[in-house]
């Protein structure tokens, strides 16, 4: 998977949709809006080569999108792109949705975990997307931790030091 650090991934091509060199898309973000005002996109192919594409049309499917971009025509063209990335340039830290405490899922994954006594409970793995809420899956030396990710349990995210600190709780974390 090819990531641009000064970018974030938004979605995943999974195939060709019609004849006329439409894509799906998996959406990879919880950003409401994010694709209905997308104009252009890096797409990163799985090989590691990645071209800016002005995108003509998005719309929504379910959970997915169909989105057309320039220059894209054919199925042929379309099942080119089977599996690439969407990436568009991170915010700046001075947006409105960086003051929410809102990071970026790549921010997370692999952080250090940490609970309020200084206690390593292992790194975050992934992030399970739950209709509650999403859930931290924390790994250490086989075990695994889950997380609800909420601000009563995540006390704080240093995205620059890699470290999430957790509050503990009780009979979900084992000493």
């Amino acid at each position: 998977m090819t990531m641009f650090p000064e970018m974030v991934t938004i979605g995943r091509i999974d195939r060709p949709f019609g004849v006329h060199g439409a894509v799906k898309v998996r959406s990879l973000t919880d950003r409401p809006g994010r694709f209905e005002q997308l104009t252009a996109v890096r797409v990163a192919a799985p090989g590691g080569q990645a071209v800016e594409r002005a995108v003509r049309h998005v719309r929504r499917a379910g959970p997915s999108y169909i989105v057309e971009f320039e220059g894209v025509t054919t199925p042929e063209d379309a099942a080119m792109l089977r599996g690439a990335l969407l990436q568009v340039p991170r915010l700046a830290p001075s947006t409105p949705e960086f003051e929410l405490n809102v990071w970026y899922e790549c921010d997370l994954i692999g952080m250090a975990v940490m609970d309020e006594a200084g206690h390593e409970l292992g790194s975050l793995e992934t992030i399970l997307e739950l209709p509650a809420h999403p859930v931290f899956v924390v790994k250490q030396n086989g075990r695994e931790v889950l997380i609800p990710a909420v601000k009563e349990f995540v006390r704080s995210v240093d995205v620059a030091q890699g470290r999430m600190t957790v509050r503990s709780i009780e009979g979900l974390i084992e000493a």
